[in-house]
C-alpha cells in the first residue's frame, strides 16, 4: 500500500488546485522502497503518466540566452546526467513498466538529452508543449495548458504515457506539493489522468541524481 505521505488521491482540475495538495508536500521515494514498489506495482498494469524532471545537471553552467536551439546559452546536463538517464530507461525496462511511444520531450536540450538518452532518440517526439516557463515567452498560459492537457488525457490501456520536462511548470500546473526539494532532477511525478483531470499519485527516483538534484541556477 502507498502511504499517505507519498499519496494525493484529490483530482486536480485544469486551472484549479485543491487546498490539500497545496497544504501537502511530498518527497521523492526511491523505486525500490516499500513507497516506490507499491507505485511501480500500479505502473506495470499501466494508465498512468509518468513525468520526468531532466536529469542531473550539477556543475553545467546556467541559461544565459533562453533560446532554443541555443545549447551553448542553456544549462545542460552533465556527463554524470546522461548516464543517469540511460540509467533510468534500463531500469524501466528492467522493471517491465510498459510506456506508449512516442516519448515526448520539451526541446530545451536537458529535457530533450535526458528523453533521448534515456529511451533512444527515434522513441522521442519533441514538443513546445513540454517547454520550460523561461523560454516560453508570451507562450507561457498555453504551455501549461498543454502540460494539463497532458497530465489528464488518458493513454492507451496497458501503456503508460512519458513526458520529460521541467519543475517549474510542474510546480505552476499540480501545486505546491512538489514545489522546492520534493521534485530532483531525473525524478518523475506518477499521475492518474481521469480525461480532464488527474491525481498525483506520488514521486519516484528510478535512479537519484549523483549531485543530490538541485541545481545552484537562479
Amino acid at each position: 500500500m502507498i502511504t499517505r505521505r507519498a499519496l494525493i488521491v484529490a483530482p486536480l482540475v485544469a486551472g484549479a488546485v485543491p487546498r490539500a495538495a497545496l497544504a501537502q508536500r511530498l518527497a521523492a521515494v526511491a523505486a525500490d522502497s516499500p513507497d516506490g514498489e507499491a507505485l511501480v506495482a500500479r505502473l506495470r498494469v499501466g494508465g498512468l503518466v509518468l513525468f520526468f524532471r531532466h536529469a542531473d545537471t550539477g556543475g553545467e553552467n546556467c541559461d544565459r540566452s533562453f533560446v532554443i536551439g541555443d545549447r551553448a546559452g542553456q544549462r545542460n546536463i552533465s556527463p554524470a546526467g546522461r548516464a543517469q538517464s540511460a540509467a533510468i530507461g534500463a531500469r524501466i525496462a528492467a522493471l517491465g513498466i510498459p510506456v506508449e511511444e512516442p516519448i515526448l520531450a520539451g526541446p530545451v536540450f536537458r529535457a530533450r538529452d535526458t528523453a533521448e538518452q534515456a529511451f533512444g532518440a527515434a522513441r522521442v517526439v519533441v514538443t513546445d508543449s513540454l517547454l520550460a516557463d523561461d523560454y516560453a515567452g508570451g507562450r507561457l498560459a498555453w504551455v501549461l495548458a498543454e502540460h494539463r492537457r497532458l497530465f489528464g488525457e488518458v493513454p492507451p490501456a496497458g501503456r503508460n504515457r512519458v513526458l520529460v520536462g521541467h519543475r517549474t511548470p510542474a510546480i505552476q500546473v499540480v501545486g505546491d506539493a512538489v514545489a522546492r526539494r520534493a521534485f530532483p532532477e531525473g525524478a518523475a511525478l506518477v499521475l492518474a489522468p481521469t480525461g480532464g483531470a488527474f491525481s498525483l499519485l506520488g514521486i519516484i527516483e528510478f535512479v537519484p541524481a549523483p549531485t543530490g538534484g538541485f541545481h545552484g541556477c537562479g
